[in-house]
């Protein structure tokens, strides 16, 4: 990841628009590997970077802390096992 990215999720501050922008414009240049593209992609640099911004903003606004939920998961459906990190991780035995 880019080093000069920084993470916008602060919990006594909302991120501007402006380092929100920054982070887009930082994250469409290590995907392309253009600092500034041609004319000929210009466009398309331009629209992925405020794509990319508008989905960070969506991300941002729609993510809530654990002290507003007060718990980091929902509880598991009834029935269901309670460990969802070794259902996911279980591995087959050899054999």
């Amino acid at each position: 990841m880019c080093r000069s990215i920084k993470v916008l999720r602060n919990h006594e501050s909302l991120a501007t628009d402006a380092e929100i922008e920054a982070a887009a414009l930082q994250f469409v240049r290590k995907i392309s590997g253009y600092r500034a593209p041609s004319k000929a992609n210009a466009d398309a640099f331009n629209d992925a970077v405020a794509g990319v911004a508008e989905t960070s903003r969506k991300l941002l606004t729609q993510l809530t802390s654990v002290s507003d939920t007060n718990r980091r998961t929902p509880p598991p459906p009834e029935g269901e096992e309670t460990c969802t990190h070794a259902r996911i991780y279980r591995q087959p035995s050899a054999v």
